[in-house]
């Protein structure tokens, strides 16, 4: 299972948060790339920065033969089409797309890219969006569902459906 996270809390080249998610969602069916499911979407405040409008977040499965590194950089394509610029870390952004997880691979830090994605089991608006889709899936490195994972987490830095 591949699966990819998707953010965005700043207008741009394709509309206001929640188009360019959709948009980004219709991008992750192109190139190389199928689109199996995905998540309903997700607002939730800003992680990493306060002081930045709520994000609109979602989950996506997808299918590839893409090798890691090169779907990392498809999605980095997709991202600068969406109007991205990298300047602030955790800053407001058109559109993040995250890898999260390639087929259970684990690969740490310095791979590039690192997987499992680190910040998945902290992260509220990523977990339910999983549970969502894929409620079997399993952290390749704790082997904990998404629904096991979210137990541990405060409720209150989750977010609301759309």
């Amino acid at each position: 299972m591949i699966l990819i996270a998707l953010g965005s809390n700043q207008s741009g080249p394709w509309g206001d948060p929640r188009h360019t998610v959709a948009r980004a969602l219709a991008a992750l069916n192109q190139g190389g790339i199928r689109l199996r499911r995905a998540s309903r979407p997700v607002v939730s405040a800003p992680f990493g920065r306060a002081g930045q409008p709520d994000f609109v977040n979602a989950v996506a499965e997808v299918e590839t033969r893409l090798p890691p590194a090169a779907l990392l950089a498809r999605l980095h394509v997709i991202e600068r089409q969406a109007g991205r610029r990298r300047t602030l870390r955790w800053g407001p952004r058109t559109l993040d797309l995250d890898l999260l997880d390639y087929h259970g691979r684990i690969a740490p830090a310095p791979a590039r890219p690192q997987l499992p994605h680190p910040g998945i089991a902290g992260r509220i608006f990523v977990l339910a969006p999983i549970a969502e889709i894929a409620p079997r899936w399993r952290h390749p490195e704790s082997r904990q569902t998404a629904a096991t994972l979210l137990r541990r987490l405060d409720p209150a830095g989750g977010g609301r459906l759309l």
